[in-house]
């Protein structure tokens, strides 16, 4: 079959099948196009994305001036590795630093190997600053949490399907109830060498938990007590997704004249990575100030394509769209929209618990177990209906559209939302 050659759905997912390793479950539509916050399969149909990708297209598909500075670069020099130099990584060091008041960058691509990246940082600061005796350090993660599925990343994770039969797991992880500073208080009191604690600002895959008012405020004074590096993964909800560029600036929103963009909770360790590159390519980052980052020297970590010339421009033409056309405003404003909308309408709802989250990364609880199907119901009669989620958790969605949508457009997608729970009112 030739590359070229028009290809049907049904078609297209059964090549999948057959020749794919089959580790994802995805709902049976097949993109061919995409253009702002809609997209099209390749019959022609179009739709709302409500997923972005899973926060990596907060800019909107194929935004103009990301791809722009896509093309333009790989034309010029798309990858020299880190055996030389080039002329862009230093641009976009400067540019991704100054943006987020850090001292220094280490360029990755997914976010997964970001994770991994600042999980190393933390230990060798551990045994470099801190003193605790080589491979004694513990880092403190959340249940429920999600930073990838590597082997490392899943030994800490409490998600079944990831975790088993995956063994032997990487030890020196501690697990704690999210958003409880007590439990945190306690694991860093009696754990001597818990040299981080690793933490989502809010928990994505988890269901859009939102933590309880000043949760972060008090982990991040914790860690300062114990001399312990918080490190935020805000691969999924930085980058303006929360209504603010990153979710750590706690209850302030980029709304505010008065906000300076410095974070009310500023990590010893950011994880960035999906928006970073508003979806046209992969593009992750850590940052940290000198006094962290300074502990890694040659040949202790890297990555051949981390750093490369496209990258560096993708990811500043990224961060450029998301200041210039106020993303994170406008996610601000959608969001608390979005949720007024669909509180009015849950009271009238047997089918819908709650919804929740913050800017435009939300979900809504369905009233059934995580075994049924109702979720996965729902979204399919969603997709019929021209807007396109995803269920996690079996009984929670997941909504997240691109943040470039209008109020307009807003409002006819909680429309179809309503229109459609409204088709299963038990």
């Amino acid at each position: 079959m030739s590359v070229l050659e028009k290809i049907t759905s049904k078609d297209a997912i059964a090549l999948e099948e057959k020749h794919g390793a089959h580790n994802y479950h995805p709902l049976p539509v097949v993109l061919s196009r995409g253009e702002g916050v809609f997209v099209w399969d390749v019959e022609g149909k179009k739709y709302y994305d409500f997923l972005s990708a899973y926060s990596a297209v907060n800019q909107g598909h194929c935004h103009p001036t990301i791809v722009n500075a896509m093309i333009d670069q790989a034309r010029k020099l798309s990858l020299t590795s880190r055996a030389f130099y080039n002329d862009m990584l230093g641009k976009y060091e400067k540019y991704v630093t100054e943006t987020f008041h850090f001292d220094k960058l280490l360029p990755m691509n997914t976010g997964a190997e970001a994770v991994e990246t600042a999980l190393k940082i933390c230990r060798k600061w551990a045994y470099e600053k801190k003193g605790i005796a080589e491979n004694a350090a513990e880092i403190i993660v959340c249940e429920n949490n999600f930073h990838g599925r590597t082997t490392t990343i899943i030994s800490f994770s409490n998600d079944p399907v990831a975790r088993k039969n995956f063994g032997p797991y990487t030890d020196g992880f501690i697990k704690i109830e999210y958003d409880n500073l007590m439990a945190l208080e306690e694991a860093l009191k009696t754990n001597e060498n818990v040299s981080g604690f690793l933490v989502e600002p809010i928990q994505g895959e988890a269901g859009v938990y939102v933590p309880s008012e000043g949760y972060l405020k008090g982990a991040k004074a914790l860690c300062e007590k114990y001399n312990v590096l918080f490190i935020a993964d805000e691969v999924q909800t930085g980058i303006a997704r929360t209504g603010r560029l990153l979710a750590t600036c706690g209850n302030c929103s980029c709304v505010d004249k008065h906000c300076s963009g410095e974070p009310e909770v500023k990590p010893d360790i950011l994880i960035l990575g999906k928006a970073l590159s508003g979806g046209a390519y992969p593009v992750s980052a850590v940052l940290a100030n000198d006094a962290i980052m300074n502990v890694i020297r040659p040949g202790n970590h890297g990555s051949t394509f981390g750093g490369n010339p496209i990258a560096a421009a993708v990811g500043m033409a990224a961060l450029g769209v998301v200041k210039e056309e106020k993303l994170a405003e406008n996610a601000y404003v959608l969001g608390e929209i979005f949720r007024k909308e669909l509180n009015e309408f849950i009271p009238t709802c047997d089918l819908v618990k709650s919804v929740r989250g913050k800017g435009l990364l939300n979900a809504i609880l369905i009233n059934d177990t995580e075994e049924s199907s109702t979720a996965w119901d729902i979204c399919m009669a969603l997709k019929e209906n021209g807007l396109l989620a995803k269920p996690t958790h079996g009984n929670i969605i997941r909504f997240a559209p691109p943040l470039v949508m209008t109020k307009a457009e807003l409002l006819d997608c909680v429309s179809i939302i309503i229109r459609t729970l409204q088709t299963f009112k038990q």
